[in-house]
């Protein structure tokens, strides 16, 4: 067995392993990474590129994990694309935006390189991609050879964000788990991992929250309801709250918590302005309801709420003033986005109120919103230069990463020969290892760099 890490940095970035098992090949993911442009920001296909692929298997479609697809499908056009079913539903439109989003960089900031692949290029290699159900095992290689010759791989639920997996590849003597973004806890909608029965001889594990303590007496619920009387009580006065989401995943799960706060009283109805590409992705999780593994089973996310897309020409218009509340599309308030936009008028406002119920990069705007302190001047952005810091401003953590003690006991339970670390900063991984070594002194802990591969 031999893997190589493909990710052009040693923190999150571009996902991509490549796995060489019994003599065939398989990429697990084809991300982008989310601070680099260009060809800079995708993984180092070139260094498999006089290789034979098998197959490629998708663990989620966030653009970490799965935004140079059609990057890997030219390079290795004979390759099958496997995902989850769930994941099949969302694909595409995923791809679609990223040409849009390209398109728009290569304009607004001059990056030659983009757009990386076209919408006929989507369209064109869309036919070979292939959904299958969780726990059902794939033999994904030498589809002309006798059943039974090649590996096998089986999806199983991460609960992270719809359509999420853990990958299984079962060789003819070697089993490998690669965790994807796993959240084990159960969230508003998405029920957690279904990771029970996982056993591996070697584990690709995420390490995203490792430098984040659980605190004492946390609960999840407690959380939701912290965050739920904020946002009531920021809308009795005047101003409005903006919560910054990421389209696909969190944007629902909250629109979720405002949905059933309305239902139970908590909250008035109202109007809840959201960004067009949350409403896109919101519409599939409610036509894909029946099929996830999910609480409120029929809670129709657009029939209980009055969702109006919030355009950002007519962001710029609007009055913040009487209560409104925002969902809008962008969680790192990239600037040029309309949450930025609107951030950028809110923050310098004692009335108003800005929640953050997820990751922020600690240099994009809202990192350096979150890291201001009350009353601080500091640089938001290049296009809103210096503001200082007057709205009401509050972080719950509302995550859809598993938490750092959950990982450790999850190597426990798959009992792995080998742990690999990835999906994180550098001060995680080093806490992990750390402690995944001192917890189970038998199982060997591997960091692998962007281009470095392991023979096992």
């Amino acid at each position: 067995m031999k893997i190589t890490n493909l990710n052009p940095d040693t923190e999150i970035g571009a996902s991509a392993w490549h796995l060489e098992i019994d003599g065939f090949r398989l990429l697990m993911d084809a991300g982008t990474h989310p601070k680099r442009d260009g060809n800079e920001g995708i993984p180092l296909y070139k260094l498999i590129k006089d290789q034979e692929l098998d197959a490629i298997a998708l663990s989620h479609c966030h653009h970490d994990h799965v935004g140079s697809l059609p990057v890997a499908v030219k390079h290795f056009p004979e390759a099958h694309v496997l995902m989850t079913e769930l994941s099949y539903c969302i694909v595409e439109r995923v791809l679609h935006i990223s040409v849009n989003v390209m398109k728009r960089q290569r304009e607004e900031q001059g990056i030659e390189e983009y757009p990386l692949f076209t919408h006929q290029e989507v369209d064109e290699m869309a036919p070979i991609f292939q959904g299958f159900r969780y726990n059902q095992e794939i033999e994904w290689a030498a589809f002309d050879r006798p059943k039974g010759v090649s590996p096998t791989l089986e999806f199983f639920d991460a609960g992270h964000a719809l359509g999420s997996a853990g990958i299984m590849v079962r060789g003819q003597k070697e089993t490998v788990f690669y965790t994807g973004d796993v959240c084990f806890s159960d969230q508003t909608l998405l029920r957690g991992a279904r990771f029970e029965d996982v056993k591996a001889d070697v584990l690709i594990m995420e390490t995203t929250r490792g430098m984040v303590e659980v605190p004492e007496g946390y609960s999840r619920k407690a959380e939701m309801k912290e965050f739920a009387d904020a946002v009531r009580t920021a809308l009795e006065g005047n101003g409005c709250v903006l919560i910054p989401t990421f389209a696909l995943g969190r944007t629902q799960e909250i629109l979720a918590t405002l949905a059933l706060m309305m239902d139970d009283g908590k909250l008035r109805r109202q109007p809840v302005y959201i960004g067009g590409l949350g409403k896109v992705f919101t519409e599939i999780y409610d036509l894909q309801a029946h099929r996830a593994n999910r609480n409120h089973t029929n809670l129709q996310l657009r029939e209980a709420l009055n969702l109006i897309v919030l355009s950002k020409k007519e962001a710029e218009k609007m009055k913040l003033r009487g209560g409104r509340l925002f969902v809008i599309t962008a969680g790192m308030m990239t600037d040029g986005t309309t949450a930025h936009d609107l951030a950028a008028r809110m923050i310098g406002e004692e009335d108003q109120s800005i929640f953050f119920v997820g990751y922020a990069d600690p240099d994009s705007p809202a990192g350096k919103l979150r890291a201001a302190e009350q009353g601080e001047t500091f640089v938001f952005s290049g296009s809103a230069g210096e503001l200082t810091r007057r709205c009401h401003l509050r972080e719950f953590d509302l995550t859809a990463h598993a938490n750092r003690d959950e990982l450790v006991d999850f190597v426990g339970r798959v009992d792995p020969k080998t742990v690999i670390l990835t999906h994180g900063e550098s001060d995680s991984v080093a806490w992990f290892k750390k402690t995944i070594e001192e917890t189970y002194p038998k199982v060997q802990v591997k960091l692998i760099g962007p281009g470095e591969s392991l023979e096992l």
